[in-house]
Protein backbone atom coordinates (compact mmCIF):
# COMPACT_ATOMS: atom_id res chain seq x y z
CA UNK A 1 0.00 0.00 0.00
CA UNK A 2 2.83 2.43 0.75
CA UNK A 3 4.25 1.96 -2.76
CA UNK A 4 0.91 2.95 -4.27
CA UNK A 5 1.00 6.19 -2.28
CA UNK A 6 4.51 6.93 -3.49
CA UNK A 7 3.53 6.32 -7.12
CA UNK A 8 0.50 8.61 -6.80
CA UNK A 9 2.75 11.30 -5.26
CA UNK A 10 5.09 11.03 -8.25
CA UNK A 11 2.09 11.42 -10.59
CA UNK A 12 0.92 14.50 -8.68
CA UNK A 13 4.41 16.02 -8.97
CA UNK A 14 4.39 15.44 -12.72
CA UNK A 15 0.86 16.82 -13.17
CA UNK A 16 2.17 20.29 -12.33
CA UNK A 17 4.61 20.14 -15.26
CA UNK A 18 2.33 18.91 -18.07
CA UNK A 19 3.04 21.01 -21.16
CA UNK A 20 6.48 22.08 -19.90
CA UNK A 21 9.83 21.45 -21.56
CA UNK A 22 11.80 18.73 -19.79
CA UNK A 23 15.11 16.94 -20.09
CA UNK A 24 14.74 13.17 -19.99
CA UNK A 25 17.54 10.81 -18.98
CA UNK A 26 16.61 7.13 -19.29
CA UNK A 27 18.70 4.09 -18.48
CA UNK A 28 17.95 1.48 -21.14
CA UNK A 29 20.22 -1.20 -19.65
CA UNK A 30 23.65 -2.52 -20.63
CA UNK A 31 25.24 0.90 -20.11
CA UNK A 32 22.88 2.43 -22.66
CA UNK A 33 21.60 5.82 -21.48
CA UNK A 34 19.53 8.16 -23.63
CA UNK A 35 19.21 11.87 -22.97
CA UNK A 36 16.59 13.88 -24.84
CA UNK A 37 14.62 17.10 -24.50
CA UNK A 38 10.87 17.11 -24.99
CA UNK A 39 7.50 18.20 -23.68
CA UNK A 40 5.70 16.37 -20.88
CA UNK A 41 2.54 15.77 -22.87
CA UNK A 42 0.15 13.86 -20.60
CA UNK A 43 -0.05 11.88 -17.38
CA UNK A 44 -2.25 8.82 -17.04
CA UNK A 45 -2.99 6.70 -13.96
CA UNK A 46 -0.07 4.31 -14.64
CA UNK A 47 2.15 6.03 -17.23
CA UNK A 48 3.26 9.42 -18.51
CA UNK A 49 3.98 10.47 -22.10
CA UNK A 50 6.82 12.68 -23.34
CA UNK A 51 6.76 14.17 -26.84
CA UNK A 52 10.31 14.29 -28.22
CA UNK A 53 11.41 16.53 -31.08
CA UNK A 54 13.82 14.19 -32.84
CA UNK A 55 14.12 16.11 -36.11
CA UNK A 56 12.42 19.13 -37.61
CA UNK A 57 9.54 17.19 -39.20
CA UNK A 58 9.52 14.09 -37.00
CA UNK A 59 7.78 13.87 -33.64
CA UNK A 60 8.19 10.83 -31.43
CA UNK A 61 6.34 9.98 -28.25
CA UNK A 62 7.73 7.78 -25.50
CA UNK A 63 5.97 6.56 -22.40
CA UNK A 64 7.28 5.48 -19.03
CA UNK A 65 5.68 4.20 -15.86
CA UNK A 66 5.96 5.96 -12.53
CA UNK A 67 7.83 2.88 -11.32
CA UNK A 68 10.63 3.79 -13.73
CA UNK A 69 11.10 7.02 -11.78
CA UNK A 70 10.87 5.24 -8.44
CA UNK A 71 13.60 2.75 -9.46
CA UNK A 72 15.68 5.63 -10.90
CA UNK A 73 15.66 4.17 -14.41
CA UNK A 74 14.34 7.57 -15.55
CA UNK A 75 15.26 11.08 -14.39
CA UNK A 76 13.28 14.17 -15.36
CA UNK A 77 14.51 17.75 -15.19
CA UNK A 78 12.42 20.85 -15.97
CA UNK A 79 14.12 23.23 -18.40
CA UNK A 80 13.55 26.83 -17.34
CA UNK A 81 15.10 30.12 -18.41
CA UNK A 82 16.61 30.69 -14.97
CA UNK A 83 18.11 27.19 -14.79
CA UNK A 84 17.05 23.60 -14.58
CA UNK A 85 15.13 22.01 -11.71
CA UNK A 86 15.17 18.27 -11.13
CA UNK A 87 11.63 17.08 -10.44
CA UNK A 88 11.95 13.31 -10.44
CA UNK A 89 14.69 10.74 -10.21
CA UNK A 90 17.97 10.89 -8.35
CA UNK A 91 17.72 14.06 -6.23
CA UNK A 92 21.45 14.32 -5.53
Amino acid sequence: MAAKGILSAIKEDLDAYVGKKIRLKANRGRKKVIERVGILEKTYPNIFVVKLDEKKNSVRRVSFSYTDILTEAVELTVCREDGEVKICGNKS
